[in-house]
């Protein structure tokens, strides 16, 4: 109650104070305050008021807490710089209507907010509850509150829990008792339990302090999420296996350990135990996932289960496939950011039978840092995956489908960065090889751990004259790339760069200087007439070397036998079949052969008879043709080498019918001079006039 002491100083306060706190336009009125009694033990003493201010940065704001009585006029004010102020205990009594207010003032003006009205009795808070005991079986917890000392009856409690896996709270309004039991709690799991409660009509408390507890162990369930973690090496493909750790709810109590079952390409299987409690050098455990160090090269397909003290999961299973096999290219849509990663695809159409999964996997370059993957259903064609993606750094996410007997299949695969860069230069930028007009550059591509975005176009350029964008596409093939217009004799300055979306990187330059013209064409004419007269001159020196030869040889070695061969025409065409220079030989040395044609004269030869006289020789009598002895002569050196040469039998071995019929040429020394070709193949004179 207000003294006659305070009652005269309070007009004298307000008229003060109402110099400095008159209404203006530029100030913002606070909002409006919120107050209450907080109480300890045994006593409720002040009534606290807290209000939003308004912060002017041009002057220094001071704040003026008013509160009186309803039914009355008088009042009181406290006023300092802060956004809270305190009513003391002598200025209010209880069960009281109070109004209370807030004034901001500056050097110039003052503003209002709203008045809150309230009667003291409902804005009690009492201190938060006190937890007395629990148990596991069932989960029940059991508080108490001091609204009895209070001399307030007890009010309605609120009760909020969680998991340690979970940190969402779980709530349950309007409990009148002292106790909460949860129903059907997860085993061998942390639960985390709050409670807060009102005397009476009152405020509510503060929430209590947390009370932990675990539930009882039991078997786990589920199953463990299995992968694998391939990568390309100058080694070849290897895979290693990797699963994540079990959530509180699937290991129900703590995971002893995993049994990994290995099963080999030639049938063979091995189990390997591994302790998770005492992981060694063939486990290890990273953040939230475990990785078998064990290579799985030549192996088919892999199953992990994870145990505990009361029982183990069903066995995961996980088909390994052959690398190298693709499945449908879909083409991947990245949102990636330092926080997340979205990825969206288009359904295959029409969508396999066997798929059962989607598995999108992410893994930072240089693989092995942050490597990660999630598995989604069939029906999904969006994921949406936590993390934190590094600036300039590259991940490879790759969509694979997971089939009904657990093979992974590819999909697609794709490169996506939170913010990108310019990249670094190129490692390596050489000249293959260099021509009067052109040259080839081959260059080292920039490897994936300092491109800093994804490499859009590499950029080649000849001093400041020309730019080619050269794509990063498996067309480019292998990073060479052929430099036309080039000028003969000339010096040129040659560079190469990267460019990503944030623009391009710095330059890397060498020389090159191309070759002379070659001036081929001037004497190409000359060049073709050369060679053709010397291979002439050539064949020539060989056919007459041929000749030499044959000639220099004894006529001994010709042995007399009468052939067709003797005959120019003849002889040309066997060396034509038989020897390799004959055709060219026979050109030469006999241009243009011709048969000569055989002429029949009828003449009266005498013969001389034994006792001295003569007769003439008729025509029914044998006769030979004018030049024959002499062409006879020509040929006898040659048959003996070709006869030989071609396995041919002497004529005069042979018997013929019309030699049989001839008996005139009894004499040896006759037959000595009659070549054996006529007597073989010439007509007798009888024959050639009897047509």
């Amino acid at each position: 109650m207000a003294t006659p002491m305070t009652r005269w100083l309070i007009p004298v306060l307000v008229y003060t104070l109402s110099l400095r706190c008159s209404a203006t336009d530029h100030l913002s009125p606070p909002s409006r305050p919120e107050c209450h009694i907080p109480c300890d033990d045994n006593l409720c003493s002040v009534i606290e008021c807290t209000w939003n201010p308004r912060p002017d940065p041009k002057s220094p704001i001071n704040y003026c807490l008013y509160w009186g009585p309803t039914n009355s006029e008088d009042g009181n004010t406290t006023w300092g710089t802060s956004s809270d102020g305190i009513i003391r205990r002598q200025d209010f009594n209880s069960h009281e209507d109070l109004r209370v207010w807030v004034r901001a003032c500056d050097q110039h003006d003052c503003v209002k907010s709203q008045e809150v009205v309230f009667n003291t009795e409902y804005i009690i808070k009492a201190p938060p509850p006190t937890f007395s005991s629990s148990s596991q079986d069932p989960l029940e917890i059991y508080w108490s509150t001091i609204c009895d000392k209070l001399h307030l009856t007890a009010g309605t409690c609120e009760v909020r829990y969680r998991t340690e896996e979970y940190q969402e709270w779980f709530g349950n309004r309007d409990i009148f008792s002292g106790s909460f039991a949860v129903l059907n709690p997860q085993p061998g799991t942390i639960y985390e339990f709050q409670v807060r409660c009102a005397c009476g009509f009152s405020l509510e408390s503060n929430w209590s302090v947390s009370l932990r507890i675990k539930t009882a162990e039991s078997a786990p369930v589920g199953e463990v999420d299995v992968w694998r973690d391939c990568s390309s090496s100058q080694s070849g493909y290897n895979c290693f296996l990797t699963w994540k750790e079990l959530s509180l709810s699937q290991a129900r109590g703590l995971i002893l350990g995993y049994v990994v079952r290995i099963f080999y390409n030639n049938g063979t299987m091995r189990m390997v135990n591994v302790s998770a409690v005492e992981p060694r050098s063939l486990l290890v455990f990273d953040e939230t996932m475990w990785r078998l160090t064990y290579s799985l090269m030549d192996v088919s397909s892999v199953s992990v289960s994870a145990y505990n003290a009361l029982g183990s999961t069903d066995a995961s299973h996980l088909a390994l496939r052959a690398p190298g096999k693709k499945g449908n290219n879909l083409k991947l849509h990245l949102e990636m950011q330092e926080e997340n990663l979205t990825v969206s695809w288009v359904r295959p159409s029409p969508l396999s039978a066997s798929l059962k999964q989607y598995v999108v996997e992410y893994k930072a370059c240089p693989s092995g840092q942050g490597f990660d993957w999630i598995k989604v259903d069939k029906s999904q064609t969006t994921v949406f995956l936590q993390g934190t993606f590094k600036k300039y750094t590259s991940y490879q996410v790759s969509l694979f489908a997971l089939s009904e007997n657990n093979e992974v299949h590819r999909l697609s695969t794709s490169v996506g960065y939170s913010v990108q860069g310019v990249p670094s230069v190129v490692p390596s930028f050489k000249v293959l090889s260099v021509a009067a007009k052109e040259a080839t550059l081959i260059w080292e591509p920039v490897p994936c751990s300092k491109q800093n975005g994804v490499i859009l176009y590499y950029q080649i350029g000849v001093d400041s004259q020309k730019v080619y964008n050269i794509s990063v596409t498996p067309e480019m093939g292998d990073n060479t790339f052929k430099l036309p217009d080039l000028n003969p004799d000339q010096n040129y300055e040659v560079w190469i760069r990267a460019v990503t979306a944030a623009g391009p990187g710095a330059n890397v330059t060498t020389r090159i200087k191309t070759m002379h013209q070659q001036q081929f064409g001037r004497f190409a004419p000359v060049l073709v007439v050369s060679a053709l007269i010397v291979i002439l001159l050539i064949v020539k020196s060989v056919c007459k070397a041929e000749s030499k030869v044959r000639s220099l040889l004894p006529q001994c070695l010709y042995v007399k036998v009468p052939d067709p061969s003797n005959s120019h025409i003849f002889k040309q065409m066997k060396h034509q079949m038989n020897e390799p220079m004959a055709g060219i030989c026979s050109s030469v040395l006999e241009p243009h052969p011709k048969i000569s044609l055989l002429e029949v004269v009828e003449t009266k030869s005498k013969v001389f008879e034994p006792n001295g006289q003569t007769r003439l020789l008729m025509q029914d009598e044998c006769s030979w043709m004018d030049g024959q002895e002499d062409q006879t002569a020509d040929h006898a050196a040659e048959n003996d080498r070709t006869d030989q040469r071609y396995g041919r039998k002497d004529y005069s071995k042979m018997v013929d019918s019309d030699e049989e019929r001839v008996d005139c040429w009894s004499s040896s020394e006759e037959e000595q001079s009659t070549s054996g070709y006529e007597k073989h193949f010439m007509p007798t004179p009888l024959e050639i006039l009897a047509d």
